[in-house]
């Protein structure tokens, strides 16, 4: 066990913590856990309870993440612990993300922050995701890590839904070189019935994240009949636009899985369609994702509209930029190159 940061005792609940971490600004009593499942109040003082318990370590190229902007082409070691603050129906990773909720333990091989650094370096790579479940639940493991890894030359990525409290936003982003936030929708009745949250959160987030200086990029997974209108991915891009167009937005495509079963898969002119609606409102970088081999995994320069980047699935296959410039008309291409 690790005492956990940000987190109060509030005068007007004895014996209670409030955890300050993540939105959800839970209020745990003794001997009881926050809606992550992986905090616990113990005789007042709040502990994480999967600090360096990983039970997931992969060595993965950065454009899984899907980080585009960052080191293209290069392999990016990745982490999580088991737990996640959403409980997102169609979650990928539901098998770690929810585990707290099915099971008293917590599971995972112990790890100190030196440990993964060490790995990642001698793995070949240059920045280690926190990723997989939502990191902020791991995040004084985390934070730890990501000290030593940049004081080692390494880069640090948080892959995220955007929920993490102001103040932990602020202690992290000195130490952190990319953030890719899932904007899921662009409504609360979304958030609060698939997810268990709320948008204004993930809005003030990305925004934040921004102004701290940290490279963002954003990735919406269209679902038929959820967040597939026009007028909605809309207003998604319309929002990223209103911080920075040189945000890069990732719209992917949604597979049936855990309990969202009841959609199909999203048609690609769906996610074509969702690409050329960011391009239209100003994107300089739209991104498709889940579909191999399409041109819109490709960066182009915004200034001269030429290839820059050529990609096939995750892997980098041709890059016409310098020194992070365009080498067909010079213009800086955004991101940390």
């Amino acid at each position: 066990m690790h005492e956990a940061l940000f987190y109060i005792k509030p005068a007007d609940h004895p014996g209670h913590v409030r955890c300050l971490l993540c939105r959800h600004h839970c209020l745990i009593s003794e001997g009881h856990r926050g809606i992550c499942r992986v905090r616990e109040n113990r005789g007042g003082i709040l502990y994480s309870l999967n600090y360096g318990r990983l039970i997931s370590e992969n060595i993965d190229p950065i454009e899984k993440k899907p980080i585009f902007h960052l080191l293209p082409g290069s392999l990016s070691y990745s982490i999580a612990t088991v737990g996640c603050n959403f409980h997102c129906k169609h979650c990928q990773n539901y098998e770690i993300s929810q585990y707290p909720h099915l099971h008293p333990d917590i599971p995972g091989t112990l790890r100190t922050p030196a440990e993964v650094v060490e790995t990642a370096h001698r793995s070949g790579c240059q920045s280690i995701s926190y990723t997989y479940v939502e990191p902020t639940i791991f995040y004084e493991f985390a934070l730890d890590t990501a000290r030593l890894a940049q004081a080692a030359g390494l880069k640090n990525i948080f892959v995220s839904n955007g929920y993490t409290g102001p103040e932990a936003n602020r202690e992290l982003a000195p130490y952190l070189d990319a953030n890719n936030i899932d904007l899921k929708a662009f409504t609360d009745k979304f958030y609060k019935e698939v997810c268990g949250a709320r948008l204004q959160p993930v809005l003030d987030t990305i925004r934040l994240m921004k102004e701290l200086g940290v490279w963002v990029e954003v990735t919406t997974l269209v679902i038929p009949g959820w967040n597939d209108s026009d007028e909605e991915l809309t207003d998604i891009a319309s929002f990223i636009k209103s911080i920075s167009a040189d945000i890069p937005w990732h719209v992917s495509r949604f597979w049936p899985t855990y309990k969202m079963n009841d959609r199909p898969p999203t048609p690609h002119s769906t996610v074509i369609r969702a690409r050329e609606i960011g391009l239209n409102e100003g994107l300089h970088y739209v991104y498709v994702g889940n579909i191999p081999d399409d041109t819109g995994e490709n960066t182009y320069c915004p200034n001269c509209k030429k290839l820059v980047i050529e990609r096939t699935g995750f892997t980098m296959t041709r890059q016409e930029m310098t020194g992070g410039n365009c080498n067909h008309c010079q213009a800086p291409i955004a991101g940390v190159f």
